[in-house]
C-alpha cells in the first residue's frame, strides 16, 4: 500500500523578510510591521491576505496512514525554525514517496513551501522529480508526479471535487460539517497571527491537526465515491482513526470525536 499523507500548513507575516523589502528598521514592533503591510495589502486588492511568498511557515501538520497504522503530528510545534520545518516536511516525501493529500494545497500550501524552501536553500529532490531525475522509479514521474496539476500523486481535494473551477470551490469546515465530520476546531487560519502574537503556539498545531484529519476524512469518503474503497474498507479505516484518536489524552481530540457524527 503507497502511503497516504495529508499535509496542512499555518502560516504568520514574515516580518523579517517585510522589514527588509520596506527599509524598517528593528524599533518597529513586529505587531506595527504586519499591520503595515495589511493595511497596504487591503489598498492594493480590498483584503489583507498577503501574497504567499510572504508567508512565514509556522506549522506542517501531517496524517500519515500506512496500511494499518494512523498517525498526526505537527512539524514545528516544538518552536522549530521555518527550514528545519521545510526541510523535515520534504524529507518524509523522499523518504516514503507517498501520495500526498491536502486541501487547497495546490492554491496555496504547496506554493508557499515552494518559496519559503527555495530562501532557505531546502532540497526535495523527490519532490520535484518530473521524470528526469536519477532515481531508479524516475521515469514513472514523467507521467505522473506531484508537480503537475492534473496528476494524482498530488491530490488536491478542493481542486478536484470543484473541477478546476475556483468559483465553484466549497471550504473544507462547511463540507466536513455537511457530511457529519467535526470540521474545524478551536479558531481558523484568519486567527493564527493573532495566536501567535500571544504564544499559543499548541493552539495552533491542535488547530491545524484537526484540519488535516478533517481533510483525511473527506478522503476515505471520495475513496468510497470513486470505488477504491468498499463500504467495509471505508468503515474500517473509519475505526483506525477513532481508535487512534481516542487512545490520547489530548482535550482536542476528545473534542473532535465528540463531534464526528458519521
Amino acid at each position: 500500500m503507497t502511503p497516504v499523507l495529508v499535509f496542512d500548513i499555518e502560516t504568520v507575516p514574515d516580518v523579517a523578510g517585510l522589514r527588509v523589502l520596506h527599509d524598517l528598521g528593528n524599533d518597529l514592533p513586529d505587531a506595527d510591521v504586519a499591520a503595515m503591510a495589511f493595511q497596504l495589502r487591503r489598498q492594493a486588492t480590498g483584503n489583507d491576505f498577503l501574497q504567499l511568498h510572504l508567508h512565514r511557515v509556522l506549522v506542517i501538520s501531517c496524517a500519515l496512514c500506512d496500511s494499518d497504522h494512523f498517525k498526526v503530528w505537527s512539524l514545528g510545534a516544538n518552536g522549530e525554525s521555518e527550514a528545519e520545518v521545510i526541510q523535515r516536511f520534504f524529507d518524509g516525501i523522499e523518504k516514503y514517496t507517498p501520495q500526498i493529500v491536502s486541501w487547497n494545497g495546490g492554491g496555496f500550501d504547496l506554493p508557499v513551501l515552494h518559496y519559503r524552501g527555495l530562501m532557505h536553500g531546502v532540497r526535495a529532490p523527490r519532490y520535484w522529480d518530473m521524470g528526469e531525475g536519477d532515481h531508479k522509479d524516475s521515469r514513472d514521474f514523467k507521467w505522473n508526479n506531484y508537480i503537475s496539476r492534473y496528476h494524482s500523486r498530488h491530490l488536491d481535494l478542493m481542486d478536484l471535487l470543484a473541477m478546476y473551477q475556483p468559483r465553484a470551490s466549497a471550504p473544507l469546515d462547511d463540507l466536513a460539517q455537511l457530511m457529519g465530520l467535526p470540521g474545524k476546531l478551536g479558531m481558523s487560519g484568519a486567527h493564527v497571527w493573532d495566536a501567535f502574537q500571544a504564544g499559543k503556539l499548541a493552539d495552533i498545531s491542535n488547530y491545524c491537526q484537526t484540519d488535516v484529519v478533517n481533510t483525511y476524512l473527506v478522503y476515505l469518503r471520495f475513496q468510497l465515491m470513486r470505488g477504491m474503497l468498499t463500504v467495509e474498507q471505508h468503515r474500517v479505516q473509519c475505526d483506525l482513526v477513532r481508535s487512534t484518536l481516542g487512545k490520547s489524552a489530548e482535550p482536542h481530540w476528545k473534542e473532535f470525536l465528540g463531534r464526528w457524527k458519521n
